[in-house]
Protein backbone atom coordinates (compact mmCIF):
# COMPACT_ATOMS: atom_id res chain seq x y z
CA UNK A 1 0.00 0.00 0.00
CA UNK A 2 1.20 3.50 -0.84
CA UNK A 3 1.87 5.53 2.32
CA UNK A 4 1.55 9.34 1.73
CA UNK A 5 3.84 10.05 4.70
CA UNK A 6 6.61 7.71 3.55
CA UNK A 7 8.63 10.40 1.72
CA UNK A 8 8.75 12.60 4.82
CA UNK A 9 8.89 10.12 7.66
CA UNK A 10 12.09 9.50 9.62
CA UNK A 11 12.88 5.85 9.00
CA UNK A 12 15.92 3.63 8.34
CA UNK A 13 15.31 4.11 4.61
CA UNK A 14 15.18 7.89 4.94
CA UNK A 15 18.35 7.92 7.03
CA UNK A 16 20.11 5.84 4.36
CA UNK A 17 19.03 8.30 1.66
CA UNK A 18 20.36 11.26 3.65
CA UNK A 19 23.63 9.46 4.38
CA UNK A 20 24.17 8.57 0.71
CA UNK A 21 23.43 12.09 -0.49
CA UNK A 22 25.63 13.76 2.12
CA UNK A 23 28.42 11.29 1.43
CA UNK A 24 28.42 12.25 -2.25
CA UNK A 25 28.23 15.96 -1.38
CA UNK A 26 31.21 15.58 0.96
CA UNK A 27 33.28 13.71 -1.64
CA UNK A 28 32.49 16.27 -4.34
CA UNK A 29 33.23 19.16 -2.00
CA UNK A 30 36.61 17.70 -1.05
CA UNK A 31 37.84 16.66 -4.50
CA UNK A 32 41.57 17.31 -4.78
CA UNK A 33 41.23 17.80 -8.54
CA UNK A 34 37.81 18.91 -9.71
CA UNK A 35 37.05 17.27 -13.09
CA UNK A 36 36.33 19.64 -15.97
CA UNK A 37 33.98 17.15 -17.66
CA UNK A 38 31.99 17.91 -20.81
CA UNK A 39 28.43 17.66 -22.15
CA UNK A 40 26.98 14.53 -23.69
CA UNK A 41 24.60 14.55 -26.63
CA UNK A 42 20.86 14.13 -26.22
CA UNK A 43 21.15 10.67 -27.82
CA UNK A 44 23.86 9.60 -25.37
CA UNK A 45 21.86 10.77 -22.37
CA UNK A 46 18.72 9.04 -23.62
CA UNK A 47 20.73 5.82 -23.87
CA UNK A 48 22.36 6.16 -20.45
CA UNK A 49 19.76 7.92 -18.30
CA UNK A 50 16.24 7.51 -19.63
CA UNK A 51 13.37 5.88 -17.78
CA UNK A 52 14.06 7.32 -14.33
CA UNK A 53 10.56 8.60 -13.62
CA UNK A 54 8.28 5.66 -12.88
CA UNK A 55 5.23 4.99 -10.73
CA UNK A 56 7.21 2.97 -8.19
CA UNK A 57 10.53 4.88 -8.34
CA UNK A 58 14.00 3.53 -9.05
CA UNK A 59 15.30 3.94 -5.50
CA UNK A 60 17.67 6.45 -3.95
CA UNK A 61 20.84 4.41 -4.39
CA UNK A 62 20.28 3.94 -8.12
CA UNK A 63 19.20 7.57 -8.66
CA UNK A 64 22.23 8.90 -6.79
CA UNK A 65 24.54 6.59 -8.70
CA UNK A 66 23.05 7.75 -11.99
CA UNK A 67 23.62 11.37 -11.03
CA UNK A 68 27.20 10.80 -9.89
CA UNK A 69 28.27 8.61 -12.80
CA UNK A 70 26.24 9.90 -15.75
CA UNK A 71 24.45 13.19 -15.19
CA UNK A 72 27.09 15.14 -13.24
CA UNK A 73 29.96 14.22 -15.61
CA UNK A 74 27.77 15.50 -18.47
CA UNK A 75 27.92 18.98 -16.90
CA UNK A 76 30.93 21.28 -17.05
CA UNK A 77 32.38 22.08 -13.64
CA UNK A 78 32.29 25.86 -13.49
CA UNK A 79 34.65 25.78 -10.51
CA UNK A 80 37.42 24.05 -12.49
CA UNK A 81 40.54 26.26 -12.74
CA UNK A 82 40.55 25.75 -16.51
CA UNK A 83 36.95 26.98 -16.94
CA UNK A 84 37.67 30.39 -18.47
CA UNK A 85 34.61 31.03 -20.65
CA UNK A 86 31.59 33.28 -20.17
CA UNK A 87 31.95 34.37 -16.51
CA UNK A 88 32.97 31.37 -14.39
CA UNK A 89 31.93 30.54 -10.86
CA UNK A 90 34.38 29.73 -8.10
CA UNK A 91 32.43 29.28 -4.86
CA UNK A 92 34.46 28.89 -1.70
CA UNK A 93 34.28 25.55 0.06
CA UNK A 94 32.63 27.32 3.00
CA UNK A 95 29.91 28.77 0.77
CA UNK A 96 29.05 25.54 -1.03
CA UNK A 97 29.10 23.53 2.19
CA UNK A 98 26.74 25.97 3.87
CA UNK A 99 24.43 25.91 0.87
CA UNK A 100 23.54 22.38 1.95
CA UNK A 101 22.49 23.72 5.35
CA UNK A 102 20.25 26.36 3.75
CA UNK A 103 18.29 23.60 2.02
CA UNK A 104 18.33 21.25 5.00
CA UNK A 105 17.02 23.95 7.33
CA UNK A 106 13.88 24.59 5.25
CA UNK A 107 14.09 28.31 5.92
CA UNK A 108 12.04 30.77 3.89
CA UNK A 109 13.68 34.08 3.02
CA UNK A 110 10.75 36.09 1.71
CA UNK A 111 9.61 37.84 4.86
CA UNK A 112 10.90 38.96 8.25
CA UNK A 113 8.05 37.17 10.04
CA UNK A 114 9.01 33.80 8.57
CA UNK A 115 12.77 34.18 8.25
CA UNK A 116 14.00 36.98 10.51
CA UNK A 117 17.33 35.28 11.20
CA UNK A 118 18.34 34.68 7.62
CA UNK A 119 16.99 38.06 6.49
CA UNK A 120 19.08 39.74 9.17
CA UNK A 121 22.22 37.88 8.06
CA UNK A 122 21.59 38.68 4.40
CA UNK A 123 21.12 42.33 5.30
CA UNK A 124 24.48 42.30 7.09
CA UNK A 125 26.09 41.39 3.75
CA UNK A 126 24.01 43.88 1.77
CA UNK A 127 24.90 46.72 4.16
CA UNK A 128 28.57 45.78 3.92
CA UNK A 129 28.44 45.80 0.12
CA UNK A 130 26.56 49.11 0.09
CA UNK A 131 29.31 50.61 2.23
CA UNK A 132 32.01 49.29 -0.09
CA UNK A 133 30.20 50.92 -3.01
CA UNK A 134 29.93 54.24 -1.19
CA UNK A 135 26.14 54.19 -0.90
CA UNK A 136 24.51 55.98 2.05
CA UNK A 137 23.60 54.43 5.39
CA UNK A 138 19.96 53.80 4.49
CA UNK A 139 20.75 51.81 1.35
CA UNK A 140 19.55 48.22 1.23
CA UNK A 141 18.08 45.55 -0.95
CA UNK A 142 17.64 41.86 -1.55
CA UNK A 143 19.37 38.83 -3.02
CA UNK A 144 17.63 37.68 -6.20
CA UNK A 145 18.27 34.86 -8.63
CA UNK A 146 20.74 36.57 -10.94
CA UNK A 147 21.68 39.73 -12.77
CA UNK A 148 18.83 39.40 -15.24
CA UNK A 149 16.22 39.51 -12.47
CA UNK A 150 18.24 42.16 -10.64
CA UNK A 151 18.34 44.50 -13.65
CA UNK A 152 14.66 43.93 -14.40
CA UNK A 153 13.63 44.59 -10.79
CA UNK A 154 15.69 47.78 -10.60
CA UNK A 155 14.28 49.10 -13.87
CA UNK A 156 10.71 48.34 -12.77
CA UNK A 157 11.37 50.39 -9.62
CA UNK A 158 12.90 53.18 -11.73
CA UNK A 159 9.89 53.39 -14.05
CA UNK A 160 7.50 53.31 -11.12
CA UNK A 161 9.35 56.22 -9.51
CA UNK A 162 9.23 58.22 -12.76
CA UNK A 163 5.54 57.45 -13.21
CA UNK A 164 4.68 58.50 -9.66
CA UNK A 165 6.63 61.73 -10.07
CA UNK A 166 4.84 62.62 -13.32
CA UNK A 167 1.43 61.90 -11.83
CA UNK A 168 2.23 64.04 -8.78
CA UNK A 169 3.04 66.84 -11.24
CA UNK A 170 -0.18 66.26 -13.17
CA UNK A 171 1.56 64.96 -16.29
CA UNK A 172 0.61 61.93 -18.35
CA UNK A 173 2.97 59.10 -19.15
CA UNK A 174 4.91 59.33 -22.43
CA UNK A 175 3.74 57.30 -25.38
CA UNK A 176 6.78 55.04 -24.93
CA UNK A 177 9.10 54.93 -21.96
CA UNK A 178 12.82 54.77 -22.74
CA UNK A 179 15.82 53.31 -20.93
CA UNK A 180 19.26 54.48 -22.10
CA UNK A 181 22.26 52.16 -21.93
CA UNK A 182 25.55 51.44 -23.60
CA UNK A 183 25.61 49.63 -26.91
CA UNK A 184 27.86 47.18 -25.01
CA UNK A 185 25.32 46.67 -22.19
CA UNK A 186 24.50 43.15 -21.13
CA UNK A 187 21.72 41.45 -23.08
CA UNK A 188 19.60 41.33 -19.93
CA UNK A 189 19.00 45.08 -20.18
CA UNK A 190 17.40 44.68 -23.60
CA UNK A 191 15.49 41.68 -22.31
CA UNK A 192 14.17 43.71 -19.36
CA UNK A 193 13.07 46.46 -21.72
CA UNK A 194 11.22 43.94 -23.85
CA UNK A 195 9.46 42.43 -20.84
CA UNK A 196 8.48 45.92 -19.62
CA UNK A 197 7.39 46.95 -23.15
CA UNK A 198 9.70 49.95 -23.18
CA UNK A 199 12.39 51.03 -25.63
CA UNK A 200 16.06 50.38 -24.92
CA UNK A 201 18.31 52.92 -26.62
CA UNK A 202 21.88 51.73 -27.01
CA UNK A 203 24.45 54.54 -27.07
CA UNK A 204 27.79 54.13 -28.80
CA UNK A 205 30.83 53.88 -26.55
CA UNK A 206 34.03 55.87 -26.97
CA UNK A 207 37.22 54.55 -28.52
CA UNK A 208 38.09 53.23 -25.07
CA UNK A 209 34.99 51.03 -25.08
CA UNK A 210 33.38 53.04 -22.26
CA UNK A 211 30.06 54.86 -22.21
CA UNK A 212 30.62 58.54 -21.39
CA UNK A 213 28.42 61.26 -19.96
CA UNK A 214 28.41 63.44 -23.08
CA UNK A 215 26.98 60.60 -25.17
CA UNK A 216 24.33 59.98 -22.51
CA UNK A 217 23.44 63.69 -22.48
CA UNK A 218 22.91 63.59 -26.24
CA UNK A 219 20.57 60.61 -25.89
CA UNK A 220 18.62 62.37 -23.15
CA UNK A 221 18.30 65.46 -25.31
CA UNK A 222 16.90 63.32 -28.12
CA UNK A 223 14.40 61.34 -26.07
CA UNK A 224 13.49 63.92 -23.47
CA UNK A 225 11.68 63.02 -20.29
CA UNK A 226 10.51 59.73 -21.77
CA UNK A 227 13.79 58.40 -20.36
CA UNK A 228 13.14 56.91 -16.93
CA UNK A 229 16.57 55.34 -16.34
CA UNK A 230 20.15 55.19 -17.55
CA UNK A 231 22.07 51.93 -17.13
CA UNK A 232 25.85 52.12 -16.79
CA UNK A 233 27.96 48.98 -16.77
CA UNK A 234 30.49 48.19 -14.07
CA UNK A 235 32.46 45.60 -16.02
CA UNK A 236 31.15 44.40 -19.38
CA UNK A 237 30.87 40.66 -19.87
CA UNK A 238 32.88 40.47 -23.07
CA UNK A 239 35.76 42.80 -22.12
CA UNK A 240 35.38 43.65 -18.45
CA UNK A 241 35.20 47.38 -19.25
CA UNK A 242 33.83 49.85 -16.71
CA UNK A 243 31.84 52.78 -18.11
CA UNK A 244 32.75 56.35 -17.20
CA UNK A 245 30.26 56.26 -14.36
CA UNK A 246 31.32 59.59 -12.81
CA UNK A 247 30.51 61.60 -15.94
CA UNK A 248 27.27 59.67 -16.47
CA UNK A 249 26.25 60.37 -12.88
CA UNK A 250 26.80 64.09 -13.45
CA UNK A 251 24.31 63.99 -16.31
CA UNK A 252 21.66 61.82 -14.63
CA UNK A 253 21.86 63.86 -11.43
CA UNK A 254 21.39 67.13 -13.31
CA UNK A 255 18.43 65.72 -15.28
CA UNK A 256 16.79 63.89 -12.38
CA UNK A 257 17.04 60.50 -14.12
CA UNK A 258 17.46 57.22 -12.24
CA UNK A 259 20.99 55.79 -12.54
CA UNK A 260 21.33 52.02 -12.36
CA UNK A 261 24.71 50.25 -12.33
CA UNK A 262 24.85 46.76 -13.83
CA UNK A 263 27.91 45.48 -11.99
CA UNK A 264 26.96 41.81 -12.16
CA UNK A 265 30.50 40.72 -12.95
CA UNK A 266 32.82 43.61 -12.27
CA UNK A 267 31.49 45.63 -9.34
CA UNK A 268 33.12 43.19 -6.90
CA UNK A 269 36.45 44.70 -7.96
CA UNK A 270 35.59 47.73 -5.84
CA UNK A 271 36.76 45.66 -2.89
CA UNK A 272 40.32 46.19 -4.18
CA UNK A 273 41.62 49.60 -3.17
CA UNK A 274 43.79 50.21 -6.24
CA UNK A 275 40.85 49.58 -8.58
CA UNK A 276 38.29 51.82 -6.87
CA UNK A 277 39.11 54.97 -8.88
CA UNK A 278 37.89 53.16 -12.01
CA UNK A 279 34.43 52.98 -10.42
CA UNK A 280 34.15 56.63 -9.39
CA UNK A 281 30.50 57.67 -9.47
CA UNK A 282 28.99 54.39 -8.26
CA UNK A 283 28.26 56.10 -4.95
CA UNK A 284 25.75 58.33 -6.79
CA UNK A 285 23.70 55.47 -8.23
CA UNK A 286 20.05 54.90 -7.39
CA UNK A 287 20.47 51.14 -7.70
CA UNK A 288 23.26 48.64 -8.31
CA UNK A 289 23.63 44.92 -8.80
CA UNK A 290 26.54 42.54 -8.29
CA UNK A 291 26.42 38.76 -8.63
CA UNK A 292 28.10 36.91 -5.75
CA UNK A 293 28.00 33.71 -7.83
CA UNK A 294 30.57 35.34 -10.06
CA UNK A 295 33.45 37.21 -8.38
CA UNK A 296 32.33 36.95 -4.76
CA UNK A 297 32.81 33.18 -4.60
CA UNK A 298 29.25 32.09 -3.78
CA UNK A 299 27.35 29.20 -5.40
CA UNK A 300 24.66 29.70 -8.02
CA UNK A 301 22.35 31.53 -7.98
CA UNK A 302 22.72 34.88 -6.24
CA UNK A 303 22.56 38.54 -7.24
CA UNK A 304 22.74 41.36 -4.71
CA UNK A 305 20.33 44.14 -5.71
CA UNK A 306 20.86 47.29 -3.66
CA UNK A 307 18.82 50.50 -3.73
CA UNK A 308 19.89 53.91 -2.51
CA UNK A 309 16.36 54.31 -1.13
CA UNK A 310 14.59 50.96 -0.64
CA UNK A 311 11.30 52.73 0.12
CA UNK A 312 10.78 53.47 -3.57
CA UNK A 313 11.39 49.83 -4.46
CA UNK A 314 8.77 48.74 -1.93
CA UNK A 315 6.19 50.95 -3.63
CA UNK A 316 6.95 49.29 -6.94
CA UNK A 317 7.23 45.66 -5.85
CA UNK A 318 5.13 44.94 -2.76
CA UNK A 319 2.41 42.44 -3.65
CA UNK A 320 -0.98 42.93 -2.03
CA UNK A 321 -3.41 40.13 -1.22
CA UNK A 322 -5.69 39.28 1.69
CA UNK A 323 -3.48 36.42 2.82
CA UNK A 324 -0.42 38.73 2.71
CA UNK A 325 -1.95 41.49 4.85
CA UNK A 326 -0.21 40.19 7.95
CA UNK A 327 3.12 40.82 6.20
CA UNK A 328 2.51 44.00 4.22
CA UNK A 329 0.65 45.94 6.90
CA UNK A 330 3.68 46.05 9.16
CA UNK A 331 7.00 47.85 8.99
CA UNK A 332 9.21 44.75 8.85
CA UNK A 333 11.92 44.36 6.21
CA UNK A 334 10.46 41.86 3.75
CA UNK A 335 12.89 40.97 0.95
CA UNK A 336 10.01 39.98 -1.32
CA UNK A 337 8.87 43.62 -1.34
CA UNK A 338 12.04 44.71 -3.14
CA UNK A 339 12.09 42.70 -6.37
CA UNK A 340 10.05 40.66 -8.82
CA UNK A 341 9.49 37.63 -6.64
CA UNK A 342 7.43 36.44 -3.72
CA UNK A 343 8.72 33.05 -2.61
CA UNK A 344 12.48 33.15 -2.27
CA UNK A 345 15.29 30.98 -1.05
CA UNK A 346 17.70 32.58 1.42
CA UNK A 347 20.28 32.64 -1.36
CA UNK A 348 22.51 35.22 0.32
CA UNK A 349 23.28 33.01 3.31
CA UNK A 350 26.12 30.96 1.75
CA UNK A 351 27.93 34.23 0.99
CA UNK A 352 27.25 35.47 4.52
CA UNK A 353 28.76 32.29 6.00
CA UNK A 354 31.83 32.40 3.78
CA UNK A 355 32.43 36.10 4.49
CA UNK A 356 31.91 35.61 8.21
CA UNK A 357 34.27 32.63 8.14
CA UNK A 358 37.14 34.03 6.06
CA UNK A 359 36.82 37.80 6.50
CA UNK A 360 36.69 40.58 3.93
CA UNK A 361 40.48 40.79 3.59
CA UNK A 362 40.59 37.28 2.11
CA UNK A 363 37.96 38.29 -0.43
CA UNK A 364 39.91 41.40 -1.40
CA UNK A 365 43.05 39.34 -1.91
CA UNK A 366 41.25 36.73 -4.01
CA UNK A 367 39.78 39.37 -6.33
CA UNK A 368 43.08 41.22 -6.61
CA UNK A 369 44.76 37.93 -7.56
CA UNK A 370 42.50 37.63 -10.63
CA UNK A 371 43.21 41.22 -11.69
CA UNK A 372 46.96 40.77 -11.36
CA UNK A 373 46.90 37.42 -13.16
CA UNK A 374 44.99 38.96 -16.07
CA UNK A 375 47.64 41.66 -16.43
CA UNK A 376 50.43 39.09 -16.25
CA UNK A 377 48.98 36.79 -18.91
CA UNK A 378 48.13 39.79 -21.11
CA UNK A 379 51.83 40.73 -21.10
CA UNK A 380 52.71 37.15 -22.05
CA UNK A 381 50.22 37.21 -24.94
CA UNK A 382 51.74 40.45 -26.24
CA UNK A 383 55.19 38.87 -26.17
CA UNK A 384 54.22 35.79 -28.19
CA UNK A 385 54.51 35.78 -31.99
CA UNK A 386 51.16 35.15 -33.65
CA UNK A 387 49.14 36.34 -30.66
CA UNK A 388 47.93 39.86 -29.89
CA UNK A 389 45.63 41.60 -27.45
CA UNK A 390 42.38 43.08 -28.70
CA UNK A 391 42.37 45.49 -25.76
CA UNK A 392 44.31 45.90 -22.53
CA UNK A 393 42.46 44.24 -19.64
CA UNK A 394 40.85 46.60 -17.15
CA UNK A 395 39.66 43.94 -14.71
CA UNK A 396 40.12 40.17 -15.12
CA UNK A 397 38.93 39.52 -18.69
CA UNK A 398 41.63 39.16 -21.34
CA UNK A 399 40.55 39.28 -25.00
CA UNK A 400 43.10 38.27 -27.62
CA UNK A 401 43.47 36.80 -31.10
CA UNK A 402 45.48 34.12 -32.88
CA UNK A 403 46.56 36.00 -35.98
CA UNK A 404 45.05 34.66 -39.17
CA UNK A 405 42.63 32.20 -37.63
CA UNK A 406 39.06 31.87 -38.83
CA UNK A 407 36.02 31.27 -36.65
CA UNK A 408 36.10 27.59 -37.67
CA UNK A 409 39.72 27.26 -36.56
CA UNK A 410 38.95 28.84 -33.20
CA UNK A 411 36.05 26.44 -32.67
CA UNK A 412 38.08 23.38 -33.65
CA UNK A 413 40.82 24.44 -31.22
CA UNK A 414 38.27 25.08 -28.44
CA UNK A 415 36.62 21.69 -28.97
CA UNK A 416 40.01 19.94 -28.87
CA UNK A 417 40.97 21.79 -25.69
CA UNK A 418 37.82 20.52 -23.98
CA UNK A 419 38.12 16.99 -25.38
CA UNK A 420 41.62 16.78 -23.91
CA UNK A 421 40.30 18.20 -20.61
CA UNK A 422 42.89 20.98 -20.60
CA UNK A 423 40.45 23.86 -20.37
CA UNK A 424 37.18 25.40 -21.46
CA UNK A 425 37.78 28.47 -23.61
CA UNK A 426 35.10 29.21 -26.19
CA UNK A 427 35.52 31.78 -28.97
CA UNK A 428 33.87 35.17 -28.70
CA UNK A 429 33.71 38.03 -31.20
CA UNK A 430 34.37 41.75 -31.36
CA UNK A 431 33.35 44.07 -34.19
CA UNK A 432 32.71 41.04 -36.37
CA UNK A 433 36.12 39.50 -35.67
CA UNK A 434 36.35 36.07 -33.97
CA UNK A 435 38.51 36.30 -30.85
CA UNK A 436 39.40 34.38 -27.71
CA UNK A 437 38.97 35.48 -24.13
CA UNK A 438 40.06 34.39 -20.69
CA UNK A 439 37.60 35.26 -17.91
CA UNK A 440 39.65 34.78 -14.76
CA UNK A 441 37.70 34.34 -11.54
CA UNK A 442 39.03 31.37 -9.60
CA UNK A 443 42.03 31.84 -7.28
CA UNK A 444 42.90 28.26 -8.27
CA UNK A 445 43.52 29.33 -11.87
CA UNK A 446 47.28 29.60 -12.15
CA UNK A 447 49.65 31.35 -14.50
CA UNK A 448 50.98 27.90 -15.42
CA UNK A 449 47.49 26.72 -16.43
CA UNK A 450 47.06 29.74 -18.71
CA UNK A 451 50.50 29.16 -20.23
CA UNK A 452 49.54 25.54 -20.87
CA UNK A 453 46.50 26.74 -22.79
CA UNK A 454 48.45 29.36 -24.76
CA UNK A 455 51.00 26.72 -25.73
CA UNK A 456 48.28 24.76 -27.54
CA UNK A 457 47.74 27.70 -29.89
CA UNK A 458 51.07 26.98 -31.57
Amino acid sequence: MIDPARMHALSPATIAIVDDVLDYARRRELYEGVPLDKPLTQRELVRLASGTITESGIGARRAAGLFENVLAPACLSTDHPGYLSFIPSAPSKAATAFDVIVSASSVYGGSWQEGAGVVYAENEVLRWLAGEFGLPEGAGGVFVQGGTIGNLSALVAARDAARRRRRAEGRADPTRWVVVCSAEAHSSVGSAASIMDVDAVGVATGRDGRLHGDAVATALDEHGDAVFAVVATGGTTNFGIVDDIASIAEVTSARGVWLHIDGAYGLAAMLVEKVRPVFAGVERADSVIVDPHKWLFAPFDACALIYRDPAGARLAHTQHAEYLDTLTDGADWNPSDLAIQLPRRARGIPLWFSLATHGAAQYRAAIEYGIDLARRIADEIQARPGLSLVRDPQLSVVVFRREGWSAAEYKAWSDRLLDEQIGFVVPSSHAGEPVLRFAIISPLTTYEKLIEILDTLG
